[in-house]
């Protein structure tokens, strides 16, 4: 469960930004810290930059001293899905969050909302359709159906995703408000780790599109199959993959496989796990030449089923990665 700032606290916290001296002020801060890479672009006068955490090219975690001796952290994924930067006391303990403002609550919240659905009706329908495959269940025409329509839904997500990256907050005002910029439907920020995460995945999801429109056709070769349906599906396949890994790598801060107590871990964890299931379904899937037939069509089924309930589970654990209303709006207009 998330901490607030008490009322006193935040006053504290805002008449120390308003009246402490000597500390460098916004552009100095934007000279070490470059838009282009994904962090804050604008903060309160009086932080100083403690420290910058980065993988490769991509900055996931930034820490700056804030008067009276505490700490404010922002971190990448916290930031863009839910609309936080922490607060912690001089010993390094949380003391609360500085949170977004109403408006960029209102559309943060409604863009999880639409992004979690989408990923767990497209997940729970992939599942379906592999059942059906798998117990031969329906016409093949009907199992394409149900994974066409699942993988529109996976797209919607995946373009959902895109959206959060490209109009994350970027701006912490003098009170203490986290804020974006003028809405985009769509930016390019591949230095921006997060934005990139979500952008190769919704490559991903237009590449099994292609796949599964080509699935509707008819009297195939084995060669036509590979390439227009197989060729596109593994691609997908790989895409997920370096998406996921890009997201553990930003929510672990470096560290792939380290298990922490956040929701935003296992959120991407749990859909890494559906990836590698869908990589293992994709490579099984390649049609043999010799016998027009599938490598082994049980893991194809199995494999596809249990990936995509993955997807699912991490779609509904999406829906409680979401940000959490202001502190109190009195407080936010006290002078």
């Amino acid at each position: 469960m998330s901490c607030r700032l008490t009322s006193g606290e935040m006053l504290a916290l805002r008449a120390l930004n308003r009246h402490q001296v000597g500390a460098p002020r916004v552009g100095a801060m934007a000279e070490q810290l470059p838009q282009s890479m994904g962090v804050l672009k604008a903060h309160p006068d009086r932080w100083v930059l403690h420290r910058v955490e980065r993988t490769a090219w991509f900055t996931t975690r930034v820490t700056w001293t804030v008067p009276g001796g505490g700490t404010a952290r922002w971190e990448s994924r916290l930031a863009r899905r839910r609309g936080r930067v922490e607060l912690l006391d001089p010993e390094g303990h949380p003391l609360g969050f500085l949170e977004a403002t109403p408006a960029t609550v209102r559309w943060l919240g409604r863009a999880n909302l639409v992004g979690a659905t989408a990923f767990t009706l497209g997940g729970t329908l992939f599942a379906l359709g592999a059942l059906l495959a798998q117990l031969d269940i329906g016409s093949l025409w009907t199992v394409d159906m149900v994974y066409l329509v699942g993988g529109v839904f996976f797209s919607v997500g995946g373009y959902v995703s895109v959206l959060q990256a490209s109009n994350a907050p970027t701006d912490i005002d003098q009170d203490g408000s986290l804020t974006a910029a003028r809405w985009r439907w769509f930016g390019f920020e591949p230095r921006n780790i997060g934005w990139l995460s979500a952008a190769v995945l919704f490559a991903g999801t237009l590449f099994f599109g292609v796949s599964l429109v080509s699935a509707f056709a008819e009297d195939l070769t084995p060669r036509q199959t590979n390439g227009w349906i197989w060729v596109p599906d593994i691609v997908g396949c790989v895409c997920f993959l370096v998406s996921g890994h890009l997201a553990l790598v930003e929510v672990g801060h470096g560290r792939i496989w380290r298990i922490v107590n956040d929701l935003g871990w296992w959120v991407v964890g749990v859909n890494q796990l559906g990836s590698i299931l869908f990589f293992l379904a994709g490579i099984a899937a390649f049609t043999r030449p010799a016998t027009s037939t599938a490598l082994d069509l049980g893991l194809v089924n199995w494999g596809t089923f249990s990936g995509a309930v993955c997807f699912a589970v991490g779609g509904v654990l999406q829906l409680f990665e979401r940000p959490q209303p202001p502190v109190d709006q009195a407080l936010s207009n006290h002078p």
